[in-house]
């Protein structure tokens, strides 16, 4: 479609049956192969006439001017003249040929090389020889040219010529193969002295490792054990701290290794790793060399220090990368702690660091894990490293690192206080408790503070500390249950009452049900404790709890518990009459499933003192569960569809539905017709 033009139909096939003549593609290939035109060869010529091997080289020659005129920068061009040349015994015209290449480009090695071989093979010795001179001294840093040259001599036997060129060569300060060929060359010919010679060269042209771990391997392979050892020493003598590599130190550790000196292949693996210059990798490497030889040669001692350093080196690595991922700055200390007392600087320099990384915020979730390495730091100073002045200035400081106004720990105030306790500084122990109420009261603290100096017998204390606690939090149930228990241990019920009865005339309280029953529970007790005389004025105050509490709440539990008491307290007629008031309440107000619970409640207490008469008149008030019906009625007030749900009949209510004596009926003659066909 052209653009702009119509847009045309897609053309469909009209006749979708199968051809009657099916062609593979192995047919179309062969038949491509076959009508393939024949590929027409030049006839083979042969020259017997030296007229005509002269018209051939005029040819040839032809062509080859004619090509260099058109790109005279094409190397191959030349090289193929040259070398027809050579072909045709006209060494003249190929050295011509040759030298006018060079013209052109000098630095091309491939021409020098292809000169050179010109030369060689047809055994122009003093011509190659020349040539290569030439080539070196225009080219010095071409290493392929020096190789080949020394290789001519050392072929034509000139071990001195090829000894000339390896000096002029190194002269230029190449790399390291120029030298590792020099020092083959004097190997192959049982110079021994030469060959060190070259390698003095060597390192002080290159002070590199690898340098000095060739000459030492080199003196090794010679026998000569305290030459090896020697380069090994000069070269952690003379090279600088940052060009000390694992190359060099894994080597030295494994001659030392060979030759069974382990003592000083532990010291230099211990001194290789203590080099903090050494690249991640190389560490990790020398600390592999390191365990392998532990494994081989060490006792049970040195291979656990191997394993605790790649532990150490794994976690220092993680909290390098995360500073604040505390999981393993935890599993740091731990590592350090576990290497025994005299790490113990290793074990502080590491929590010092890790309570350097306070966290980013002042909020709860970020400072909870962060605090136990203060509580875990100042435990190592005080059970591991008894130095019990540094671990009451862990505490200090990690108290005043707290920012107490958003957020505090009662555990760093209370197990200071305990420490203090332990080193026998009770005002020490009390300040620090007083020192928390006063800046960041927390209902643990009070709690802490308050039976310290209960265990101490300082009563008058403890009141005073329970009315600042619940004049912190008077909303707190448990503060005002905790200070009506102290008064009624110590037997003062009427100090225990007016508590109780501050207690349940709070406003706010954030568990009321609690103080309630405690309030009840300490009557209960004081009841059963009190004389025949004054037994019935306890069970009336009692009683009068449970009232004021019905005037609150109607829950079932209270009436359950009313009635259970009465059952306890005064007898059967007073539990059953209070059953019998719960039910009729909850009768009046419609609560079927609470109504239900209190005939539940009812029956397992008179199953409890086996009384029949009463379980058959409970019986009759129990309700029969029926399975309804209901339409869901959604937010929005859609149709919902429906549900089922259980509704409770009592016997009352039948009264009013006389279709549940049909359902019930038809209930029965099913039964009975099941029962029949069994």
């Amino acid at each position: 479609m052209e653009l702009g033009g119509p847009m045309r139909a897609p053309v469909r096939a009209k006749n979708k049956a199968p051809a009657p003549m099916q062609i593979t593609a192995e047919q179309i290939l062969r038949e491509a192969a076959e009508r393939q035109d024949v590929e027409v060869k030049a006839p083979k010529q042969k020259i017997t006439d030296p007229d005509e091997l002269a018209a051939f080289c005029v040819r040839k020659r032809k062509g080859f001017e004619d090509a260099l005129r058109i790109n005279r920068q094409h190397m191959p061009h030349w090289i193929n003249y040259a070398k027809f040349e050579e072909s045709q015994g006209q060494f003249d015209r190929s050295r011509s040929v040759f030298e006018r290449a060079l013209e052109i480009d000098h630095r091309d090695k491939k021409v020098w090389m292809s000169y050179a071989e010109m030369e060689m093979r047809n055994r122009h010795v003093n011509a190659a020889r020349n040539i290569w001179d030439r080539a070196v001294t225009l080219l010095p840093r071409i290493s392929v040219l020096w190789f080949r040259y020394a290789y001519m001599e050392e072929m034509l036997g000139n071990v001195a010529g090829a000894r000339s060129v390896f000096e002029r060569w190194t002269a230029w300060e190449p790399e390291d193969g120029a030298w590792t060929s020099f020092v083959r060359l004097e190997l192959r010919h049982n110079n021994t002295e030469g060959a060190r010679r070259v390698f003095g060269r060597y390192v002080q042209c290159h002070a590199v490792p690898r340098a000095y771990v060739r000459w030492a391997k080199f003196e090794e392979q010679q026998g000569e054990v305290a030459n090896s050892r020697e380069v090994f020493e000069a070269a952690l003598a003379e090279l600088r701290d940052d060009c000390v590599s694992e190359e060099l130190l894994g080597n030295f550790a494994s001659f030392e290794e060979r030759q069974t000196e382990f003592a000083r292949a532990r010291t230099i693996y211990t001194y290789a790793l203590s080099l903090e210059q050494l690249p991640a990798v190389e560490m990790e490497i020398l600390r592999a060399k390191h365990a392998t030889f532990e494994r081989a040669h060490g006792d049970r001692e040195s291979v656990e220090a191997v394993v605790h350093a790649k532990k150490r080196a794994q976690y220092e690595a993680a909290v390098l990368v995360e500073p604040r991922d505390y999981d393993h700055w935890f599993d740091l200390c731990r590592l350090e702690e576990s290497l025994g007392p005299s790490n113990a600087d290793a074990v502080r320099h590491a929590y010092e660091r890790a309570v350097s990384n306070v966290p980013p915020a002042p909020r709860k979730s970020l400072w909870r894990r962060y605090i136990f390495f203060w509580l875990k730091y100042a435990l190592f100073e005080e059970l591991r490293a008894k130095d019990y002045t540094r671990t009451r200035d862990v505490y200090a400081a990690c108290r005043r690192l707290l920012p107490h106004k958003l957020l505090t720990f009662g555990k760093i105030w209370i197990m200071s206080a305990q420490y203090e306790l332990r080193r026998g500084q009770i005002g020490a122990a009390r300040q620090i408790l007083g020192a928390a109420i006063g800046v960041a009261p927390k209902a643990k603290t009070f709690r802490a503070y308050i039976q310290l100096e209960l265990q101490l017998g300082e009563i008058e204390r403890c009141r005073a500390l329970y009315e600042k606690y619940v004049t912190w939090a008077p909303h707190s149930a448990a503060a005002w249950i905790a200070m009506a228990q102290l008064e009624a241990s110590l037997v003062e019920d009427e100090r225990a009452r007016a508590v109780f009865e501050l207690a349940v005339a709070q406003p706010v309280l954030d568990m009321p049900e609690l103080a309630w029953k405690a309030y009840i529970d300490f009557e209960a007790a004081a009841a059963s404790d009190d004389s025949v005389s004054a037994e019935a004025d306890t069970r009336g105050r009692v009683r009068g709890l449970f009232e004021r509490l019905l005037e609150r709440t109607s829950h079932v539990k209270v009436w359950l518990s009313l009635a259970r008491w009465e059952g306890e307290a005064v007898g059967a007629g007073a539990s059953d009459a209070a059953f019998e008031r719960a039910h009729g309440h909850f009768k009046n107000e419609g609560q079927k499933i609470e109504r239900l619970a209190v005939l539940e409640g009812w029956t397992q207490c008179v199953r409890a003192r086996n009384d029949s008469e009463t379980l058959e008149r409970v019986a009759l008030l129990m309700p029969n569960r029926v399975k309804k019906r209901r339409a869901i009625v959604a937010d929005d007030g859609t149709d919902g569809g429906w549900e089922e749900y259980y509704d409770y009949i009592f016997p009352d209510e039948q009264a009013t539905q006389p279709n549940l004596k049909i359902l019930e009926m038809a209930h029965k003659w099913k039964r009975q017709k099941a029962d029949d066909t069994e």
